[in-house]
């Protein structure tokens, strides 16, 4: 089986093409892809099909097998991959995933895609939607107790839940306690994302993410569109930030039109052919 490495701001991906290779079982098949040092190594295995109200399809699935929804810095390396193989060479492509038909806009450089500008769709802020537990109305800088302390944490899907905390510092904050302990709280029925952030300036933010299903990522693109949604609501931050992630930094933008749009690199590491015994 073909397979190609890819990252954007260090979140890896295994990605195949699915309409070339037969795949029955891609839950298990990510656990093997992804598993460090006894496989190739991921954050998630992406898998390419074809759509039927899209250029191409992509289904995204973590390391423990789960499934997600979207995935911001893997539908940029999806994207790339689409352009740099040949699969449709335009620099405007749609996408389907779980979060519905996503633009991408390619930035091409001597005749290869650096990057990528998504629109993420609009945030999904109503808390049965996310879901979080709890009657009506929004989780909105609301109070959280997880392993014995108070957190003020506010709830935005884009496509997959999260959950936002502003922190003083992430200098010495324990995400590898508290991570854990948000992704599995009962307050969030099918688990979450937790993303912790630290306001540089308004327009400045730091951000190290928990992801569910995959632990501590180098970056993660709906967990920045998240930050970027609760920072704007909470009058932390403008409604356009560079957010600096453990892997490089990303440019999120709330515009006008409510939707979120991202912008940030993509980079092919390395090929091969993967034994599937």
């Amino acid at each position: 089986m073909r397979f190609t490495k890819m990252h954007g701001c260090g979140n890896d991906y295994v990605l195949v093409d699915a309409m070339e290779n037969r795949i029955q079982d891609p839950a298990s098949l990510a656990k093997e892809m992804c598993r460090r040092r006894f496989g190739i190594g991921a954050d998630g295995l992406l898998l390419v099909f074809n759509s039927d109200n899209a250029d191409f399809r992509m289904r995204m699935f973590n390391p423990d097998g789960s499934q997600a929804e979207m995935c911001g810095n893997g539908i940029r390396c999806f994207a790339k991959y689409i352009y740099d193989h040949g699969l449709k060479k335009s620099e405007t492509l749609k996408i389907e995933t779980g979060n519905g038909v996503l633009d991408i806009e390619l930035q091409i450089e001597d005749g290869i895609a650096s990057g990528a500008t998504v629109m993420m769709g609009e945030p999904v802020l109503e808390r049965s939607k996310i879901p979080v537990s709890g009657d009506g109305g929004q989780m909105l800088d609301e109070p959280l107790e997880v392993e014995g302390e108070t957190f003020n944490v506010t709830a935005v899907s884009m496509g997959n839940p999260h959950a936002v905390v502003f922190v003083d510092s992430l200098g010495d904050f324990q995400i590898g306690k508290f991570g854990p302990a948000f992704e599995n709280h009962p307050m969030f029925p099918e688990r979450v994302n937790t993303n912790f952030a630290e306001v540089i300036s308004r327009g400045e933010v730091r951000v190290r993410t928990w992801e569910r299903g995959a632990g501590l990522t180098m970056a993660c693109g709906t967990g920045c569109a998240a930050v970027c949604v609760a920072g704007a609501m909470l009058d932390k931050t403008d409604r356009k930030l560079s957010i600096r992630v453990d892997g490089g930094v990303l440019g999120l933008e709330w515009r006008g039109d409510e939707r979120v749009y991202l912008t940030g690199p993509a980079v092919e590491v390395f090929s091969g052919d993967y034994s599937v015994f």
